[in-house]
């Protein structure tokens, strides 16, 4: 994480924080390049050597993202395991959303604003189809983080 943390900061960022051993980066930055992500890709590439996709988002459209979930979304983690998945423009939630497989009494999705979330059954996610998206093209317009997370990085960004 520390090197990843350098990456960032080479590249003229501020506050740049890691959150636990997840690649999830949070940071400040005066650049207003609507082609951020495609600088900090290639900057990864060049440090670590392979091509990571990057998914940014503004701290508003983060919090949008944790507002916008399905009522009780994430409040019954004895229940369900819940996870949202952040898109990579152009990707959008109704394409998505096609390349989701789901099992009827297990598996739920909702499509949202730049993310989608999904909620299976713990008692019953061995049966679960969601990982099935692993297999997709989609897939690698995404990141999927759980709402553990998802909130921690929100909190991260609030500080």
């Amino acid at each position: 994480m520390a090197q990843l943390r350098e990456v960032f900061d080479r590249l003229g960022c501020t506050e740049v924080r890691t959150y636990i051993q997840s690649g999830n980066v949070v940071f400040d930055t005066r650049s207003r390049s609507a082609r951020l992500d495609a600088t900090i890709e290639a900057a990864l590439e060049a440090r670590f050597g392979f091509e990571i996709p990057v998914v940014l988002r503004s701290q508003a459209a983060f919090r949008a993202i944790v507002d916008d979930a399905p009522p009780g979304f994430g409040r019954s983690p004895d229940t369900y395991h819940s996870d949202v998945a952040v898109l990579k423009a152009p990707l959008t939630s109704e394409q998505a959303m096609r390349a989701v497989s789901v099992r009827e009494g297990v598996d739920e999705v909702w499509p949202g604003n730049g993310a989608i979330y999904f909620q299976r059954l713990s008692a019953r996610r061995t049966e679960s189809r969601m990982s099935k998206i692993a297999g997709t093209a989609e897939y690698r317009s995404m990141t999927i983080r759980n709402w553990n997370t998802v909130t921690a990085l929100l909190a991260l960004l609030d500080e």
